[in-house]
């Protein structure tokens, strides 16, 4: 098969994917039948997990507890507590990993349910200046600051708190 048949192919199986999840009850979602990733903090409304990527330590997602697809789905004062949580994490993200840049997306293509991701990047890990879905750009990232599940849930938390409260994270 040549390059531009190969393309079309991987192409096609990615719609009939997304056609799946798209078709897919919110009883199949996979965001409601699993945490989505490690959790670090969570309440009545939504939970931040740490996402598995060796080239993106500290990728977080920041998911909502129940099933809606869109962000107009909620009403203003969810709107303005989920981006709080949103910009905690970002905000624990710079002070515990020192990234060039911090990615925010909300696309729910392929898993209809709110949630945002929210990723440190470098400008040299694998896939700078593009998105980390797109072309790599590198072999791979070099090897980053650890940082425990427990001391990014903890500068998680108390950001969270401080910025529910009203103070300036």
């Amino acid at each position: 098969m040549d390059t531009k048949n190969a393309q079309i192919a991987a192409s096609s199986g990615e719609v009939e994917r997304l056609g799946r999840f798209l078709a897919a009850a919110s009883g199949d979602c996979e965001l409601c039948g699993s945490p989505g990733g490690e959790l670090l903090w969570e309440d009545g409304f939504c939970r931040v997990v740490r996402v598995a990527d060796a080239d993106y330590p500290g990728f977080c997602r920041v998911i909502l507890q129940r099933h809606v697809a869109e962000m107009t789905d909620l009403d203003a004062a969810e709107r303005t507590q989920l981006m709080a949580v949103v910009c905690s994490v970002e905000a624990s993200l710079r002070a515990l990993y020192q990234p060039d840049k911090i990615n925010l997306a909300s696309f729910g293509n392929v898993v209809p349910h709110l949630h945002w991701h929210v990723i440190p990047r470098w400008r040299d890990d694998r896939h700078f200046p593009q998105p980390v879905w797109g072309s790599a750009q590198r072999v791979s990232s070099p090897a980053r600051q650890l940082v425990s599940n427990l001391r990014l849930g903890e500068e998680i938390a108390s950001r969270i708190d401080s910025s529910l409260k009203g103070e300036q994270s």
